[in-house]
């Protein structure tokens, strides 16, 4: 849904002052709490330093809507939050618009994984496994997520195969370091949808960040997957969400640029948003990890220890690897719908 920040009024003036633009900004994020904070932390403030109009819209991901806009000549979309395979497919498919690492301004502080051909990092998010602290305890892995008679009731995991299937993986006994030379084989695959059988009756499949959160309130799961920021952002509303970061998940969201848009603007504001300021300010909000090594040196000592990379958190953890689901994503998405229906 698109949400003006400015008054038409006040709007009208600017784009007055500003006639190079055939229209006002888009930028475009997964929506939810994530870009509540988004909103509050870069947009708004970008759009105050500009001074320039900003149009927000919120998608579930995929290619699809940029690919027709790119080939139609219709791009209204100008900065584009993607998770890192769809960014590198698009990038592939000559639909984003490449990123010059020499000219652009933040280019030495922008930690190397952040650096793509056609996108920049975001932030790095988590998924981990959440119970709701005032009913549940002692939970420390995804072993235990599958230990139904310790802690019986539902179990909450998304409805897609990628992290999933290492999810599984992780709960029988795979070792992070291994885990993807594994899932690569067919033995791998196997193990791991024989692993999800064992619960599967139990399993309440969710497809949006907040589902989760929802599902642990009212106690329809004991314990769920989750991205780490939902939980922190309910602990903030006065949730007692505990989360296990062993085995943790992390992973990067992108900003990228569809070909055709407001180039040089879209530039500005991917620049603004992986600033140390703003990536400072949105952190300590959302609690996800920053891609700007200087914003690292100025959040608060108490959020430190909460981000998917500090250290403490990171013992363990899996990288999700990009290229394996960018060979794999297809087939075995495929496979895990079948499952799913079986």
């Amino acid at each position: 849904m698109r949400t003006r920040f400015f008054a038409m009024m006040a709007s009208a003036a600017l784009v007055v002052s500003s006639p190079a633009l055939a229209r006002d900004l888009t930028v475009v994020g997964f929506g939810g709490a994530t870009q509540d904070v988004m909103r509050e932390t870069l947009f708004k403030p970008y759009q105050d330093k500009a001074g320039t109009p900003l149009l927000e819209e919120s998608y579930t991901g995929g290619i699809a809507k940029v690919k027709a806009m790119v080939e139609t000549g219709t791009t209204t979309w100008d900065v584009v939050q993607m998770d890192e395979n769809e960014m590198i497919l698009a990038c592939d498919q000559g639909l984003l618009e490449p990123f010059d690492w020499a000219s652009l301004p933040n280019s030495a502080d922008i930690i190397a994984p952040a650096k793509s051909d056609c996108g920049v990092g975001a932030f790095v998010w988590s998924k981990i496994l959440a119970y709701d602290g005032d009913k549940t305890s002692g939970v420390t892995s995804w072993a235990d997520f599958w230990n139904l008679d310790k802690w019986p009731g539902k179990r909450g995991l998304r409805k897609q195969a990628r992290m999933t299937l290492e999810i599984a993986l992780l709960a029988d006994g795979a070792k992070p370091e291994e885990l993807y030379d594994i899932l690569a084989t067919r033995e791998g695959q196997d193990r791991a949808f024989a692993k999800l059988d064992a619960i599967k009756p139990s399993i309440q499949w969710w497809e949006s960040g907040a589902q989760p959160m929802e599902w642990l309130a009212s106690g329809e799961v004991t314990m769920t997957s989750a991205y780490n920021g939902r939980v922190i952002a309910a602990n903030q509303q006065g949730r007692h969400f505990r989360m296990s970061w062993t085995n943790q998940l992390y992973a990067m969201d992108f900003w990228a640029i569809p070909k055709g848009g407001n180039r040089d603007q879209a530039f500005d504001i991917v620049n603004f948003m992986t600033s140390p300021e703003p990536q400072k300010a949105f952190a300590e909000k959302m609690v996800y990890g920053v891609t700007n090594a200087r914003a690292m040196d100025s959040i608060a000592a108490d959020i430190k220890p909460q981000l998917p990379t500090a250290e403490e958190n990171m013992a363990g953890a899996l990288a999700v690897s990009t290229p394996f689901w960018v060979d794999h994503e297809e087939e075995l998405q495929q496979r895990f719908n079948r499952w799913v229906a079986q």
